[in-house]
C-alpha cells in the first residue's frame, strides 16, 4: 500500500477575504477552509471615543479583520441615532484597512455566526467594568458555546474614559477634542446645541 502525502498551500481567493488553505479530502476532492480570523467589536459606540479606536488599533495585531458592530439598543436613549454612530465610525476607521463599521439588532452572539466569526472583543477600562463584561461573556458562551469572548484593556491614557463621560463633559460646555476625532467633537456639540 503506497501511502501519498499533502501539502496544504495557503493562497489568496479573490472570493474570500484573507488566506484559504487547500486540503486533498480525496482523489481529485480539493476542499478549500477560509483562514481569516475576524473578531467582532459589539457596542453603542455613542459616541465613538479615542479607547475604543484604541481597542480596535490593538485587535487589529491580533486579527485579520475586526468589525465594529453598532448595536441597536432601544433601552438607551442615544445622543446620535445608528446611521449617524456608523458614519462616524467609518470617518474615525477611515486609514484602517482591515476594520470595518457594520450595525446589528438582535443577540451578538448571532451576529457574530452571521459574520462567520467566533470571537467577540469587549474593552475594559476599570476594574468596574469586569463584572458586567464577565456576565455578559459567561451569557454569550451558555448561548453559543463556539464564540469566545477576549478582553482587550485600552492604552492607559484612555482608561477612563466613557461615551457618557464625554457626552456629560460636553453638555457642561468642555472642549471634548482631546477625547475623541475632531469631527465627532463637533458632531457632539451639534447635536447638544
Amino acid at each position: 500500500m503506497q501511502v501519498r502525502r499533502y501539502k496544504a498551500r495557503v493562497l489568496q481567493d479573490v472570493t474570500t477575504p484573507g488566506p484559504v488553505r487547500l486540503r486533498r479530502m480525496g482523489p481529485g476532492v480539493v476542499v478549500g477552509v477560509n483562514m481569516t480570523k475576524i473578531a467582532i467589536y459589539p457596542g453603542s459606540f455613542d459616541p465613538v471615543t479615542y479607547g475604543h479606536l484604541d481597542i480596535v488599533k490593538r485587535a487589529l495585531k491580533i486579527f485579520d479583520k475586526v468589525i465594529v458592530a453598532v448595536a441597536h439598543n432601544a433601552e438607551k436613549e442615544p445622543l446620535f441615532d445608528v446611521p449617524e454612530r456608523v458614519e462616524l465610525l467609518r470617518r474615525s476607521l477611515k486609514g484602517l484597512k482591515r476594520a470595518e463599521v457594520d450595525d446589528f439588532e438582535g443577540l451578538v452572539v448571532n451576529y457574530v455566526k452571521r459574520k462567520k466569526a467566533n470571537v467577540v472583543i469587549r474593552g475594559l477600562r476599570m476594574i468596574s467594568d469586569f463584572e458586567y463584561e464577565f456576565q455578559m461573556a459567561l451569557t454569550n458562551r451558555k448561548l453559543c458555546s463556539s464564540v469566545e469572548t477576549i478582553f482587550m484593556m485600552p492604552s492607559e491614557s484612555y482608561s477612563y474614559l466613557s461615551s457618557k463621560l464625554i457626552k456629560e463633559a460636553a453638555a457642561l460646555g468642555a472642549n471634548i477634542k482631546a477625547f475623541v476625532p475632531v469631527f465627532v467633537a463637533k458632531a457632539v456639540k451639534e447635536k447638544l446645541g
